[in-house]
């Protein structure tokens, strides 16, 4: 892609989203003021008042209807450049239907209020739609309460794609949801009790006296004006949607005419097309390749990247601004890019790099090494001693409980110390430290986590000694080492985890503590950075562990002291 064309691509994401954001916006103070239905006749035409306050005045009228005539015919241009529909998730599916849907069955309302207040003078109060919608023509009513949900559940999905990549989503979703709720529910509830509220008052002769004098109706001419550009808006309608279908026949067309190439991926699939015609991403949904893309192809969460090798690599574009901004966020190397932004022209093989489930979260927080990188990082494994023997004298409710209560306390325990908790297993645990703040702090951080682990199970043995019977004992081996640090794994299950050497090490060290007696068996690299050379308690000791040629030296102690110290006590 081309400096230029990386621009204009730039624009167009910037102006499909801050377009779609305005029109949300909108409908969200739309709805709002038909929840004040709730209260009281009243308080709708006051909400209304301030509605018309914020979104007629001139800048505000320029914005909005240029949104509303830009959004779809965005959503159009997307359709046409699109080389296929296959595997798209069912929201996006849902998106494109309920947006199809808006604009037929918004006309009439937006020409028969504020056309009509605009062109013929129409004083469109909540009272004058209630009437019409509520008391005139209920079925109206029940298509305009229809485009609500239709309109709401439209942007809800919008907005979903949008933030779903923010870091502070995960957090922000249960209130999110309960608001994409209870806002649509509380309105129309609001229109119901408006609209009983309108037609109670009709059988008053004052207020009706009161509302057809302001009301400024101006006679037959307001049907005929509605009529005639409802009429005109659906031929408009219809002619843009077959220009749309003839354009995309079209492109298909010229799309054929290109010479051809094959995209090859690790399964050995191949997908054959026309040069330049379809992006990786669309190339692999096409053939039903599995390609993760969590912001669906918009080029922001970097989950499309892909490795690309073969002749075509060479005469790929280089990165335009957006693409270079998420390609550096992620720290990719030299022959990374994001599937969902080249469009080869040549032969290429490509390897995706990422599971096609991968989860949102990850773009953020730990995306940076999602893509794996090699690290000099502190690995503790800790295991509890003689539980399969515990276990066996309990009832399966006692024992899930006993695991419970230990896996909380150990977590807590890793976190505090400012660790990352990787998995358990079985009645062990592996830990992380210092994947972001170096091998000596990580070490010093194992430390106190194997500190605060001791001082955690004693306080679950005093608690529970009576249901226990005896003792928890806890085994602990702590290694510092390169490993590779990424995020593996498949769909739900993927997570930030370790693999290597220094992993088997360390797991072999708590193993160790069973042969010493100990409690805790650290290395001496692990000793050195965290400054424990030289202090009381420590011994040190030569270890012979399976597929090494070579003793590793290590520090031993029988236990950890509880207090504020990360030495052993004595």
């Amino acid at each position: 892609m081309s400096k230029t064309g990386g621009r204009w691509e730039d624009l167009y994401s910037r102006t499909k989203l801050f377009s779609g954001l305005l029109l949300f916006a909108f409908l969200v103070t739309h709805l709002l003021n038909h929840a004040l239905g709730l209260l009281s006749l009243q308080a709708m035409e006051s909400g209304a008042a301030l509605f018309k306050l914020l979104w007629r005045t001139w800048p505000a009228t320029i914005l909005l209807y240029a949104a509303a005539f830009t959004h779809p015919l965005l959503a159009l241009f997307n359709w046409l450049r699109r080389g296929h529909y296959r595997r798209i998730p069912w929201q996006g599916w849902a998106q494109v239907v309920l947006g199809l849907l808006i604009p037929p069955l918004a006309i009439e309302h937006i020409l028969g209020t504020r056309a009509s207040h605009a062109f013929l003078g129409l004083n469109d109060s909540y009272a004058y739609v209630l009437i019409v919608l509520f008391v005139q023509k209920p079925m109206l009513g029940l298509q305009q309460n229809l485009l609500v949900l239709i309109g709401w559940g439209h942007g809800c999905i919008g907005v979903y794609y949008w933030l779903r990549l923010k870091p502070f989503f995960e957090r922000a979703w249960p209130f999110l949801y309960a608001a994409a709720l209870l806002l649509p529910m509380l309105a129309m509830l609001g229109f119901l009790s408006g609209g009983r509220a309108v037609a109670l008052a009709m059988h008053n002769p004052d207020w009706l006296a009161a509302f057809r004098a302001g009301l400024n109706w101006p006679g037959a001419i307001a049907g005929e004006f509605t009529a005639y550009f409802v009429d005109l808006a659906y031929l408009l309608m219809a002619g843009l949607l077959f220009a749309a279908l003839a354009g995309r026949g079209l492109i298909a067309l010229i799309r054929r005419q290109r010479s051809s190439l094959v995209i090859t991926y690790p399964d050995g699939r191949r997908y054959r097309g026309p040069s330049g015609g379809l992006s990786v991403l669309e190339a692999s949904r096409l053939i039903g390749y599995p390609h993760a893309s969590v912001c669906g192809g918009q080029g922001r969460c970097s989950t499309c990247r892909v490795r690309i090798t073969g002749a075509g690599a060479a005469k790929l574009p280089p990165p335009d601004a957006a693409e270079a901004k998420v390609l550096e966020r992620i720290h990719a190397p030299p022959g990374v890019r994001l599937a969902c932004q080249i469009r080869p022209t040549d032969d290429v093989a490509v390897v995706p790099l990422l599971p096609a489930g991968v989860p949102p979260r990850i773009v953020y927080g730990a995306a940076s090494h999602a893509q794996g990188a090699e690290r000099r990082i502190a690995i503790l494994f800790a295991d509890l001693r003689g539980f399969t023997k515990l276990s066996e004298s309990r009832l399966p409710y006692d024992v899930v409980f006993l695991l419970n209560q230990y896996f909380k306390a150990m977590g807590e325990a890793v976190e505090a110390a400012g660790g990352r908790l990787d998995k358990f297993i079985g009645d062990g645990v592996m830990a992380l430290f210092g994947i972001e703040e170096g091998a000596d702090e990580g070490c010093r951080r194992a430390i106190d986590a194997a500190r605060r682990m001791t001082a955690a199970l004693a306080r679950l043995n005093e608690a529970m000694q009576h249901d226990l019977g005896l003792k928890l004992k806890l085994g602990i081996g702590i290694h510092c080492g390169p490993a590779i640090v990424g995020e593996m794994g498949h769909g739900r299950a993927m997570h930030l985890t370790a693999v290597g050497d220094a992993v088997n090490t360390a797991s072999r060290l708590e193993s160790a503590t069973k042969d010493f007696g100990a409690q805790i068996v650290i290395s001496a690299e692990v000793a050195e950075r965290a400054g424990l050379n030289g202090q009381a308690g420590w011994r040190r000791a030569d270890v012979s562990l399976r597929g090494k040629s070579e003793p590793l030296a290590v520090l031993v102690a029988e236990r950890m002291d509880a207090g504020t110290g990360g030495s052993p006590a004595d």
